[in-house]
């Protein structure tokens, strides 16, 4: 995988993987071409600044370091901040406990349906993107501030760098999929975590130089913070039980519907008939898990959403976890917590392969757990050593890619002419 991938066509359209622009009227005229892109778009040299867009708590996890290693090198960056998170407890306390810097600028798009939150981050980014010029936007994850930035970026001709490409559960009903499959389309630097996420960028027709498997960033900040999980602490703080299974949902399989609500809380309430489950609730399903009794147990102990720090403590000192979440997928194949992942699927197999994760359903909880209690296989994949370069330098690596990119970028390359 080359280090340093020529941009693609400035022709106005996306280059196939045989670098050959399309997207263009044949045979068309300069006169003719230029009347299809307005000309806000691509007018300007890029100015040299990578603009990194973050929405989402996983974003910010995973930035971090990126951010970090391009400051040591003395890239020129801003951050852009859409708000699609933000409430303090989903969004501020994250820039402050991962010593990400303060954001250049705060879209404070907020909440909405997918259709109505994507045009306001377009609308929103679209202006950032023409104000700033940048050489390069870098985008994280599968969210929907990602993607908006993917599109509006591509329709400016401005280069895109995915952290987090080629993950697929292969699930299309799922908004991350079509976030992360449209993202990598667009862009013009793909990060892998994972081996299995190359070969489907490779199986889509990603070109091989776009392509570079770089490890995790979201494990460097894991790593890095791993002296700052004092579970004593916050076990005091917080008033927790000695032991204790932790839960966090927010998926809208398991949370829009109520019936499906219903079954999850009573197969909960089954969980803590055998054990404490501390559950802090995220705002996305808060009003169905409160609507379907879910503290009406009194070994359910429920929290507001915590930080990265005291979350992440949360789940080092658990006795399992049952989340739906992606990104505690990874964080507990490397705290070697068993997980209990309450999808028919997942974008990260290698946290099966690799770590203690197993996908399930809800009628499986109550049994699963009692077996983890007893000290006894649960049906995870052997845990085996942690997955390839999730080392703790994924952020230097992606810095060191964009890096060489950047110097061998001509200015306003990818530009509409």
């Amino acid at each position: 995988m080359s280090s340093a991938p020529a941009p693609r066509s400035n022709t106005g359209g996306a280059a196939d993987a045989d670098g050959a622009a399309t997207g263009r009227l044949e045979g068309a005229g300069p006169d003719e071409r230029a009347e299809t892109v307005s000309p806000a778009y691509g007018a300007a040299a890029g100015s040299g600044e990578v603009v990194h867009i973050v929405g989402a708590r996983p974003n910010f996890v995973k930035a971090a370091p990126v951010v970090a290693a391009l400051d040591a090198r003395g890239v020129r960056q801003s951050v852009v901040h859409t708000g699609q998170h933000y409430d303090d407890r989903m969004s501020a306390v994250f820039f402050r406990e991962l010593g990400l810097p303060r954001p250049d600028v705060d879209l404070g798009v907020g909440s909405g349906s997918h259709a109505e939150q994507t045009a306001a981050l377009m609308t929103g980014l679209e202006q950032e993107f023409i104000a700033r010029s940048p050489e390069l936007v870098v985008v994280y994850g599968d969210v929907n501030s990602t993607l908006a930035a993917g599109v509006v970026a591509a329709k400016l001709h401005t280069p895109v760098a995915h952290v987090e490409a080629g993950l697929r559960s292969f699930d299309w009903s799922m908004p991350e999929e079509v976030n992360r499959r449209l993202t990598d389309q667009l862009s013009d630097l793909c990060f892998a975590t994972s081996p299995e996420a190359v070969g489907h960028l490779a199986a889509e027709g990603v070109a091989v130089d776009r392509v570079h498997l770089v490890g995790n960033p979201m494990i460097d900040t894991l790593l890095g913070n791993l002296d700052r999980f004092d579970t004593a602490a916050l076990r005091e703080r917080l008033d927790l039980p000695d032991s204790y299974v932790a839960a966090t949902l927010h998926r809208p399989a398991n949370v829009d519907d109520p019936e499906v609500v219903a079954r999850l809380v009573a197969r909960l309430h089954e969980v803590a008939d055998q054990i404490d489950v501390v559950m802090p609730v995220h705002p996305r399903g808060r009003a169905a898990l409160t609507a379907a009794g879910l503290a009406e147990h009194p070994r359910m102990h429920l929290l507001e959403p915590l930080g990265y720090i005291d979350f992440v403590t949360l789940v080092r000192a658990s006795a399992a976890v049952v989340t739906d979440s992606g990104g505690v997928q990874e964080e507990t194949t490397i705290l070697r917590v068993p997980c209990l992942t309450l999808r028919p699927n997942t974008e990260r197999p290698i946290t099966i392969t690799h770590g203690s994760n197993r996908l399930v359903v809800d009628s499986e909880l109550p049994g699963l757990v009692s077996k983890i209690l007893a000290g006894e296989s649960f049906g995870a994949g052997a845990i085996a050593d942690v997955p390839p370069l999730w080392d703790g330098h994924a952020g230097e690596r992606i810095a060191a890619v964009l890096a060489d990119w950047l110097s061998g970028a001509p200015a306003g390359a990818n530009r509409g002419a």
